[in-house]
Formats: structure tokens, sequence, C-alpha cells
């Protein structure tokens, strides 16, 4: 339950709701007005050009998604960040397009132009939107659309919703208390939410205090206590919600849906699923062209320097565990004397005397793993994701950590959740393994894009002053 469920003042939740989608458009085309005014300049067919571009840009790019979240419960900074970052991608994309169109020469517009209205649009349109955001919170949370609402059995799932809809007032819910046939005494502590009583008199109470929605929360094995409840409150007009107690599972993506029909729950699948895994890939190979274009050059150098150093392969290949446990071909460059890929594998230590003079560099800043930009285009790894670790290491932990083998529900990365944190290098512990693993799975349950893409930044700056890498 991710929205209000009824908004009585619904008109000015949609003026309003509108104002936010056409106010970027809107605000950048009057801006680009004003301003050929201003400086003397007609606005003349290239800047009309660029116009309707912009409005067409705004329309695409300008579409918050708020993941499950409903937007009245984003912070100001979130969303005068996600503006911010949103208007340099359509910067971007208006001077793409303008070079496939063949405008590039200065006489078609005047850059000092151009330069203010890239400034003046963002210090316009941020604190315009904010007045929005704060003005839609406020018909929402207006009196009239707070709903009473009572829960139906106690347990850890049921108690986690009434916390959270107590914290989020933006989801117009009031908390009168909970039902359930166990006594304060079995119960223990439930805190700031009143026993209302035992499950014979939730119907009574109900039809007195008028409440607007009741949450079940009993377990699937009291499914006739349910069906009993559900007549003994046919007669009401509340709203009534059926809340899984789904804390009793180590829950990865969960998410309700359907298939041919039938509802289901997902307790446990990849965050990859329908456009998000396409989004996913098409990012891999756009960014993983550039970084392999980028590299080349040194990577080259490195093949020689391994070559004149040492004796064996260039590019060393070691056996990992891919997505959905299969077994693939990692690719690395050689550090080592040794190329270790047996069922016993010891992991590499501190002053490790197998690592060659240049391998100590190579691993020291990462560039050991530049290899692995091959398997991000061959759809066999991904630039973010668990990092992939050898077979003997993953027979050795996957019988000693819960929920080890959910990491590679997704492709693994040539960087992580868990490397950017800190964990990486040797691992002499089964808590050091478990750290890691923590990290991994954290990323399933909360990847965005933005998520990979701050995963790639701190990557960069960990490289140049992590003291674990060796």
């Amino acid at each position: 339950m991710t929205e209000p469920v009824y908004i009585k003042n619904g008109l000015k939740v949609g003026v309003v709701a509108l104002l936010q989608i056409v106010a970027p458009a809107v605000l950048a085309v009057a801006i680009l007005y004003l301003l050929t005014r201003i400086e003397g300049q007609e606005f003349s067919g290239y800047y009309r050009a660029l116009a309707v571009m912009t409005v067409l840009l705004c329309t695409l790019l300008m579409r918050f998604r708020s993941n499950g979240r409903p937007l009245i419960m984003s912070h100001p900074l979130t969303i005068s960040l996600q503006l911010l970052a949103r208007w340099l991608a359509i910067l971007v994309a208006l001077i793409l397009a303008g070079y496939a169109a063949g405008f590039t020469h200065t006489q078609e517009y005047s850059l000092s132009l151009l330069a203010k209205w890239a400034v003046l649009v963002p210090l316009t349109l941020i604190p315009a939107e904010l007045l929005l955001h704060q003005m839609m919170r406020r018909i929402t949370m207006s009196l009239e659309n707070v709903r009473t609402a009572v829960f139906v059995g106690f347990n850890p799932a049921s108690y986690a919703l009434a916390q959270k809809l107590t914290a989020h007032p933006e989801m117009c819910k009031r908390v009168l208390g909970f039902f359930d046939d166990r006594g304060p005494d079995r119960l223990g502590s439930t805190d700031a939410f009143r026993l209302l009583g035992d499950l014979a008199g939730l119907a009574s109470y109900v039809r007195a205090n008028k409440v607007d929605v009741i949450f079940v929360a009993l377990p699937i094995r009291h499914l006739e206590r349910v069906m009993k409840l559900m007549d003994e409150l046919h007669n009401s007009t509340a709203s009534i919600y059926y809340v899984p107690d789904v804390f009793a599972f180590d829950l990865t993506q969960s998410r309700a849906g359907e298939i041919l029909g039938t509802p289901v729950v997902a307790l446990c699948e990849t965050p990859f699923y329908g456009f998000r895994g396409v989004l996913k890939r098409l990012t891999d190979i756009v960014l993983g062209v550039i970084g392999l274009l980028i590299a080349l050059p040194v990577m080259l150098v490195l093949s020689l320097l391994i070559r004149l150093t040492s004796k064996g392969p260039i590019i060393f290949n070691q056996r990992r565990y891919g997505l959905d446990g299969k077994e693939i071909n990692v690719y690395k460059f050689r550090s080592m004397y040794v190329t270790e890929d047996g069922e016993k594998i010891t992991q590499v230590t501190r002053d490790d005397p197998r690592i060659t003079p240049i391998g100590r560099i190579l691993r020291t800043y990462s560039l050991d793993e530049l290899p692995q930009l091959i398997n991000v285009l061959q759809g066999k790894m991904s630039l973010v994701g668990p990092r992939p670790h050898a077979v003997a290491h993953n027979e050795q932990y996957r019988s000693l950590i819960k929920g080890y083998m959910l990491r590679h529900k997704v492709l693994p990365g040539i960087t992580g959740l868990a490397q950017v944190n800190g964990c990486r290098g040797e691992t002499s512990t089964v808590e050091e393994m478990q750290a890691r693993v923590m990290y991994d799975l954290e990323y399933m349950r909360n990847w965005t894009p933005f998520l990979d893409i701050k995963i790639l930044l701190l990557t960069v700056v960990r490289v140049f002053n992590d003291r674990k890498a060796y």
C-alpha cells in the first residue's frame, strides 16, 4: 500500500499534479523567450526549434519515478537533485541533437544567451517544483483525507506497517490500535498502539467507531478465521487489506503481482525484471564500450609489461559463479606467478610472495580487473553487482552463510556496494565474508540506476585510497 487510499479533494490534487508535470517545459520555454527579448534577439525558427525540443525532452525526462513511494514522501533535497540531474541530461541531449542536426556554428544561437538559460532554468524550476510539492503535501494531508485504521493480529509485519503509517502522515492514516485474541501478557509491549480487544469484538467496534480501513494480519493457517471476519464485516463500509507476515522470509525484491490473472507475491526475485533488466543491460553496454575504449591503450601497455616481467599467460581465466549460479570464466590480468583454479585456492595476503612486481601495482589500483570489461560486453558480468568469488570459495561459504547464493540472482559485477564500503581484499573469517554478502543483498533489495552510478563514482575514489587492495 503505497498511496493514500482515498482523496476527497481530488480536483485540487489533479490541478497541482498537472502543474508539476507542465512546469519544467513551461518555465524553460518562457525563460528562453524572455532572454531573447531582453538581449534584443528574435525568437526565430532556430530558437523555436530549441523550444520544441526542450518541451519534448522535459515531457520525457522530467517525469518522476518514486520507486513505489508517493512523491509527497520524497525529501526536498532529493527532489532538487533529481531535477538538476534531469535538466543536465536534457542539456546533454540538446547538444547531441544540435551536432546531429549540423548546428556546429555559433551564428544560429547566442552562446551567452544559452549559458544564461542553462543556469536560470534550474534556479527557477527547483523553487517552483518545491513550492508545488509543499502544496501537494498540504492538500493530501488535510484532515478531510485522514482515515482511521485498525489492525487485526499483532505480529512483526502489522507492527512495522503501523509504525510506518504513524511516522508518515502523508499516508493519511490514523492508527487506532490492534485486535488480537492474545492478551497483553502474551503480546508484550505494543508501545504507542492500544490493544483494542479480541477478534470477537472487531465488528462491533468498527461499526460503532466508523473505522475506515482494516488491515488483517493473521497467519495463513487462520484462513477460516479470516473468512469469518469478512462475513462479520460485510455490512460495514470499511476497506479491508490483508497483510502477510513476510518477515518470516529473507526478502529480496519482494512484490505483489499476478500470473495469468492469479495473484502472486514474489518473496525472492531478481531486481532486473522487465524494463529494469533492459535498462541495466543497455547501461552496461554503453558504459562498457566507453570504458573499454578509454582503457585500451593502458591495457596494451600492461599486457607488454606482464609479458616482459614474468613467465605465463597475460590474461588469467578463473572459474566463477555467474547468474543463477552457473559457471563462467572471468578474465583478469595475471598478477601472480601461479594461476590457481582448483578445488582449493589460497587467498591472497599482504606481502604475498606469489604476487609479481607488476602484479602488485595492478592489484593496488585494481588494474587487473580491466579485462572484465570484455566479460561485461559478453553479458556474463555487469559493471556493478556482487563481486564473483572463485568456485572453491563459493562451495566453502554457501553452507556457512545464510542467503549466500541469493547474490547470484543477478549478474556479478566488476565493482559492488560491498567493495565501496570497504569489504574487499582477504576474507580470513566467516564474519568478513558475511559482511560482503550483507552488502550484496542490500544492493539487490534497493537497486536503482542512481545507486549504480553512485557505486561507480565511489569506486573511482576508492581505487586511489583503498588500503585493503593488495
